[in-house]
């Protein structure tokens, strides 16, 4: 066995064969490559069984891709830095991965360079977030300059090699454990995502209708990527060179045109997000804007509990907190809508929401989670000014208008006539005494009265400690 024979391509959020700078570092100077995913425990831990249905079915797709160009996906349980360093040693083989930002994987991958030679590449983003700085090399705060700084640097080039010149180890002398069936039927992995990606960004997709209605309810017109963004099923080098050879053709109508760079630009909060938790560690669990750690918070976990679950009386709320529960998703819009009402309408800590998204989400990143999260409650960088306050009913109406969203998260509500359906309280069918439509409840809170306690809570804490 020679030292170079072997290399340990470390499977982490890049659970991809193509354009993989991780797989092509791994190959390049090394006769055989040996694919390892480590299921950590604090991983199992944290997530949800729809997140993790949603990585096992992904590693199947992946091992089952591996094993059409003669290798296979070795899996193992523990902690990185103890499987790594043994495997490592074992067969006199570095270690190459894909660069995560977040402060765990951060602290993990220290120890685990302290253990074994690790490499690690971009992928994760376009740009590193060392990239994408001032020219007095901080770091951006604001969306815009960082998107104008992003937008002026030349992309790098996407990882190209011939998959069928790369050998892949099916080392006998490595125990894998079998990877875990989901719980659940759920359609991930590469080829899946390739698909929905080509759909989307077809001559004829629905990224040319982006910018009109991305933030219709109703419709099902955004990309559906973010999920395989997460594990790293799609290269966003890839999404992104796409989306730029759509501007590149000269006859593109202009209204499709700005749909085209409505879509970059939400790829580049993606980025701006993966920047903010490298640079700004501690905003995972603190406010960017340290006043607003002081605001007296409503600690009242029966509020908590009726928004986790549907049971606030604002339908586009509800449904849209029943979808989270039932598919492990929420429209972008709707993600929003449900961060401002926990936040502003009932003051209760955007950490707590945080957390239940967290918990939930199939796409669950911590990173945009954090950054949006911080943005809505006007907390964190560039974040929304603290006193924009999501007004739920004109919220649904104008993006749910016939109420067809919340009539299917929300049966109770089905028969309600369409100009009540998101304030079904007023329905003239109601008697005198009514407290609820069919066990739905009427409002906890009065949005207005709620909004102007919110708006003192926050002036308060900063003007006492701003």
């Amino acid at each position: 066995m020679t030292q170079d024979q072997y290399s340990i391509w470390w499977v982490r959020r890049d659970l991809r064969l193509t354009s993989n700078p991780a797989l092509e570092l791994a190959s390049r100077e090394h006769r055989e490559v040996i694919p390892l995913f480590i299921l950590d425990p604090v991983f199992i831990r944290s997530a949800q069984s729809l997140r993790t249905d949603f990585l096992f079915s992904g590693l199947i797709e992946l091992d089952k891709q591996l094993r059409r160009f003669g290798g296979k996906l070795f899996v193992q349980v523990g902690q990185p830095e103890q499987v790594l360093r043994r495997i490592s040693d074992h067969f006199q083989a570095p270690i190459y991965a894909e660069e995560d930002y977040t402060p765990y994987a951060r602290q993990r991958d220290e120890k685990v360079s302290m253990e074994v030679k690790l490499f690690l590449t971009r992928g994760l983003t376009i740009f590193h977030p060392d990239e994408v700085r001032t020219d007095n090399g901080a770091p951006y705060q604001v969306f815009s300059q960082f998107k104008k700084r992003w937008l002026s640097l030349q992309l790098p080039k996407k990882a190209e090699y011939d998959l069928e010149s790369i050998t892949f180890a099916r080392a006998q002398r490595l125990e894998s454990k079998p990877i875990p069936e989901p719980k659940t039927s759920v359609s991930s992995g590469e080829t899946v995502g390739l698909e929905k990606a080509a759909d989307f960004l077809a001559d004829d997709g629905d990224i040319f209708d982006y910018s009109f209605n991305r933030s219709r309810m109703d419709r099902e017109l955004t990309s559906g990527l973010s999920p395989f963004l997460k594990f790293g099923m799609v290269s966003v080098d890839a999404l992104i060179e796409k989306a730029f050879d759509l501007l590149d053709n000269p006859l593109l109508p202009s209204t499709q045109r700005s749909a085209v760079e409505t879509w970059i630009s939400e790829l580049i909060w993606r980025e701006f997000f993966q920047a903010a938790i490298y640079h700004f560690p501690h905003t995972v669990t603190k406010s960017f804007r340290p006043a607003f750690d002081h605001i007296a918070w409503n600690r009242d976990e029966n509020d908590l509990l009726k928004w986790k679950s549907g049971c606030t009386g604002y339908p586009i709320v509800d449904a849209c907190m029943r979808q989270l529960a039932t598919k492990g998703t929420i429209h972008n819009r709707g993600r929003m809508i449900v961060a401002s009402f926990l936040v502003k309408d009932l003051l209760i800590d955007w950490r707590e929401g945080a957390s239940w998204f967290m918990h939930n989400l199939i796409d669950g990143d911590i990173a945009a989670n954090t950054g949006g999260w911080q943005w809505t409650a006007g907390t964190g960088l560039d974040a929304a000014p603290y006193f924009r306050v999501f007004n739920p009913i004109l919220q649904g109406q104008k993006f749910d208008p016939n109420g067809e969203f919340v009539r299917t998260w929300i049966p109770e509500l089905r028969e309600i006539e369409d100009k009540y359906v998101h304030q079904p309280w007023q329905s003239s069918r109601l008697g005198k005494n009514a407290n609820s439509i069919k066990g739905y409840p009427f409002p906890i809170v009065d949005h207005f009265i709620a909004r102007s306690a919110t708006l003192n809570a926050f002036e308060s804490a900063k003007n006492l400690f701003g």
